[in-house]
């Protein structure tokens, strides 16, 4: 068994796309999944399957809440292997930041830096954003609401056709933590 990070995009935001984390743990659970717990309400879940198909987690995912709630939500899989990469590799000082300074954006491909080249970064400094393996890392040191650079990256030129998450650094090491909670619940889990 592996363990996952389901990653709910735009959903509980407003009143709008409204899915209850209890019948998200639900809906887990009825799609065979085992460990299934939620963190907060913005959409992340964990879960354990043998599965080690992370597309074919997410596009069953997202069928089953589109039958269940009435609205599509793009989703993404991500083992606890790759989160903890992704939280390793940060370029920026994390343990020296608060949470809300640090995001990072997950993508469901591989993008290319060059489409983010139009982008010019002396313009938005004191933020800075890096690329990693299907993630942006983005310090912003007055947080996510006021960051211009954050408003720049989210255009959906910058990656059209390509599902894209964001998370707090808090959050991100939150889902480490879970996923790697529930590796140590099942020995020899994903190897």
């Amino acid at each position: 068994m592996t363990m996952y990070a389901a990653l709910l995009r735009g959903i509980n935001v407003s009143g709008h796309k409204r899915v209850p984390m209890a019948e998200l743990r639900t809906l887990l659970t009825e799609l065979g999944h085992g460990d299934v717990r939620t963190h907060l309400q913005s959409g992340n879940a964990v879960f354990s399957s043998p599965s080690d198909d992370e597309n074919l987690l997410a596009a069953e995912l997202e069928r089953a809440i589109e039958k269940r709630f009435g609205f599509p939500v793009p989703c993404l899989v991500r083992d606890g292997a790759y989160l903890a990469a992704v939280a390793a590799a940060c370029p920026f000082p994390a343990a020296e930041l608060e949470g809300r300074q640090l995001h990072v954006t997950y993508f469901g491909q591989p993008v290319d830096a060059a489409r983010f080249e139009r982008i010019e970064a002396a313009d938005h400094l004191p933020e800075e954003f890096r690329l990693g393996d299907r993630a942006l890392y983005l310090y912003a040191p007055d947080g996510l609401g006021r960051s211009r650079l954050a408003d720049a990256l989210s255009r959906p030129s910058l990656a059209p056709g390509i599902t894209a998450t964001s998370r707090n650094w808090n959050t991100v090491l939150k889902l480490v933590e879970l996923t790697a909670a529930g590796e140590a619940t099942h020995p020899g889990a994903g190897a």
